[in-house]
């Protein structure tokens, strides 16, 4: 199809469309509409999405990056909490594009366990900044015929999932992430952009499917470890996870049946060093993993 700007949404036609439906941008949702069509169709680009492949997207909006991935051919199911949005969304497709393949699912993200269609193979997403992570992760765990994720989140996040061990940035997310992918920041996104203009500056983080760590730990185990470590992260792993394994003589014990310097620090470890603490702890307490400031991970 050709790359015409008619075929997207434009500034103009964004303001036009939200005030005729009476659509306010809401901090709640996390609502702020990509306009520019440039940006849609790098996105779409990075994506490397193939003729047909079906793919996800997490809060479609106005559906300006709707638009952008119907017109690069892929068959699209959009998850959209805003029943007004949703109503709208599967029109403005129809009108621009009337052979697309294009569904649109009303809910919160959070709650969708199963999709209409063959299952997705991407998820390429303008996420919500206040729920990112969480939906990002509860994506990965829910559908595991996702080969590849692309998302555009706020810069700081985007650095956090891609962090490295050793860095001051290294945390819960990046953890989790690490679970399901391995993941990389692949481009900046400027305010201007957005309607309304963001308060923060926006990234791309692309993350590519791979076997979880081979472990006779559940995965949340593991994470209810990686929780513990993290909620207070300038603890040694002894101190962390002393609750946890019911004392601190206890916790070095099974740390160092686990191969891990109890002295150290949570964030310097890997998400396979996680997965063998979790094995040395035979059954979870009976208590509330301890909030980090890490929590936007949590799931």
């Amino acid at each position: 199809m050709n790359e015409t700007s008619s075929a997207l949404l434009g500034p103009a036609e964004i303001r036009d469309l939200a005030g005729r439906l009476g659509v306010r941008p809401t901090k709640t949702l996390g609502q702020n509409f990509l306009h520019d069509g440039g940006t849609v169709r790098k996105i779409v680009r990075i994506a490397g999405l193939k003729p047909g492949e079906r793919v996800v997207e997490v809060g479609p909006g106005l559906g300006s990056l709707t638009l952008g991935l119907v017109e690069a051919g892929a068959s699209v199911v959009a998850i959209e909490i805003d029943p007004v949005l949703a109503g709208q969304i599967a029109a403005t497709v129809q009108a621009r594009f009337p052979d697309s393949d294009f569904e649109v699912v009303l809910s919160d993200a959070m709650d969708v366990t199963t999709l209409p269609g063959a299952p997705p193979t991407a998820l390429v997403a303008n996420l919500p900044y206040n729920v990112a992570v969480p939906v990002l992760l509860t994506m990965l765990q829910r559908f595991d015929s996702l080969e590849r994720v692309l998302v555009m989140v706020q810069a700081e996040v985007a650095d956090r999932i891609a962090a490295v061990p050793g860095s001051k940035i290294y945390g819960i997310p990046s953890v989790k992430a690490a679970w399901y992918t391995s993941a990389r920041r692949v481009g900046t996104i400027g305010r201007n952009v957005f309607w309304p203009a963001p308060n923060v500056d926006s990234a791309l983080v692309y993350l590519e499917r791979r076997e979880p760590p081979s472990t006779t730990a559940p995965r949340e185990r593991v994470f209810a470890v990686v929780d513990t470590a993290f909620a207070q992260r300038r603890k040694t792993l002894r101190a962390a996870l002393a609750g946890l394994f019911g004392s601190g003589a206890a916790a070095e014990v099974a740390l160092r049946a686990a191969g891990v310097d109890p002295g150290v620090r949570g964030e310097t470890l890997v998400v396979e060093q996680f997965a063998r603490i979790a094995e040395q702890l035979p059954d979870l307490p009976d208590r509330v993993t301890p909030v980090s400031d890490d929590a936007e991970g949590a799931r």
